[in-house]
């Protein structure tokens, strides 16, 4: 799922239609490639963003709460926890990647010293 996309479903206080739009735009970047529609094609842009928003909207309203209900500071957490994990993960395999490369140096300068 793109990142940037966050889960809207079953928050409280309730996810706004500025939220919902915003993941709209994401969605509509993301699916078109374009960060940024020349001007020719605007129109369809946010006509496409529209269309998301409303259908999301829709989706929200329709489910039934069968989760915990979530707080944006509570999902807050959770993402800086994920981020954490992914850069001690980044942190072990850059060392891990640094001494491959320090043996493969020692071994390489050995064999021309013979």
């Amino acid at each position: 799922m793109c990142r940037n996309i966050r889960v809207l479903y079953n928050f409280e206080p309730p996810t706004t239609r500025q939220e919902i739009r915003a993941a709209a735009l994401q969605y509509v970047r993301k699916v078109s490639g374009l960060a940024k529609p020349p001007s020719a094609d605007v129109a369809a842009f946010e006509t496409a963003i529209d269309e998301v928003a409303k259908s999301t909207g829709r989706l929200l309203h329709s489910l039934s709460a069968r989760t915990a209900v979530r707080t944006r500071e509570g999902e807050r957490v959770k993402a800086h926890a994920r981020w954490e994990k992914r850069e001690k993960q980044l942190r072990r395999d850059q060392r891990r990647t640094g001494s491959d490369q320090s043996q493969r140096s020692k071994a390489h300068s050995s064999v021309g010293s013979r």
